[in-house]
């Protein structure tokens, strides 16, 4: 089968399109004939290489997919072949104290399809059958490829950890990236009021014609600045933020008293100088968050079944350009998924 492949850490140089075995299943597992997959900022880490985390090489990127099931392990039976499914690109041991609770990204073996282990940037992956779904709301196999992850991150922070209640204000920073812009559907969904951040108006402008319901120029306005005199001083009940190091003074200052900063990524950086004076003073919550259990997974799949959550796609390419499509978000030129094609 054809696959992106790493062989190196670098640059996007190191992306080889070439012919690799197809996977062998085990008796729990499931193929699925891939039909499309999208792109994370975790490819582009992958690809460069993580500190700590031993990627095994050659590798396979790539942590979303949608396809249809070509063959089943003799253990397998909720799934069977011809399904359209979606997968959950989690990986866990299902024995742990955390596992067995039901809080399967708490496992202390957590892994991730296309970081871990071989990922779907490929004609053909292999999954546990407990991560393979229907595609819900009748979405296309591009729209089913391009929500796992980011979704699923995006409703456990707002969801879950955030306890999101109808009628709070949420501030996103750096709308157009995958997270940013689930959170922005995720939020309106659970009622809130939606302020977003970007230094593209273009960006603004696209998400407020997506629901937003205000947005800020961040490369043109202090953004703090802008909360409190939008809020009267009072600030917002809940920053989205991924950016880390350059944002988090502001987002702790564009927090009203018992305000939660929940955050899942540092791409600016992990060691931002902190306020612990704002933080006890105000009553602050700083959260955590790392994709999501598998009961946060099936209350998204109801949430798309509604129709209230549908994926936005920026631009759709073949897999063989994958280096193309990872050069543009790299860019930071795109506003929603980038999706990979597999005929």
């Amino acid at each position: 089968m054809k696959a992106i492949v790493i062989h190196e850490h670098g640059g996007l140089d190191k992306l080889k399109y070439e012919e690799v075995d197809k996977p062998k299943i085990s008796p729990g597992e499931v193929l699925i004939q891939v039909k499309a997959s999208s792109l994370n900022h975790l490819d582009i880490f992958v690809r460069n290489g993580i500190p700590g985390i031993k990627i095994p090489l050659p590798h396979i990127l790539g942590s979303d997919c949608s396809g249809i099931v070509a063959e089943v392990g003799s253990e397998v039976r909720q799934v069977k072949v011809g399904d359209r499914v979606t997968v959950n690109p989690g990986r866990w041991c299902g024995r742990c104290e955390f596992c067995v609770a039901g809080e399967q990204s708490l496992c202390p073996y957590f892994q991730i399809m296309g970081e871990h282990v071989d990922g779907a940037w490929a004609e053909f992956v292999k999954v546990p059958e407990e991560s393979v779904h229907p595609i819900p709301g009748g979405l296309s196999f591009e729209e089913a490829a391009a929500f796992p992850l980011v979704f699923l991150t995006a409703w456990r922070m707002l969801i879950t950890r955030a306890a999101l209640k109808p009628g709070e204000t949420v501030l996103i920073i750096g709308i157009g990236g995958g997270v940013a812009m689930a959170a922005m559907q995720i939020a309106k969904y659970a009622g809130a009021k939606v302020i977003v951040t970007s230094g593209s108006q273009e960006k603004l402008q696209k998400a407020l014609s997506l629901g937003a319901d205000v947005g800020i120029n961040h490369r043109e306005q202090d953004f703090a600045a802008e909360i409190a005199k939008l809020t009267g001083k009072r600030g917002v009940d809940v920053v989205v933020d991924s950016v880390g190091a350059d944002t988090w003074q502001k987002c702790i200052l564009s927090l009203a008293k018992g305000g939660r900063l929940v955050t899942c990524g540092a791409t600016s950086g992990p060691n931002p100088k902190e306020d612990l004076l704002r933080i006890f003073w105000k009553q602050l919550s700083i959260l955590g968050s790392t994709m999501g259990n598998q009961r946060e997974f099936n209350e998204l799949l109801r949430a798309f079944d509604t129709g209230r959550l549908k994926p936005i796609i920026d631009q759709v390419y073949p897999l063989a350009e994958a280096a193309k499509a990872l050069q543009r978000l790299e860019e930071q030129a795109q506003f929603g998924k980038i999706v990979l094609t597999v005929s």
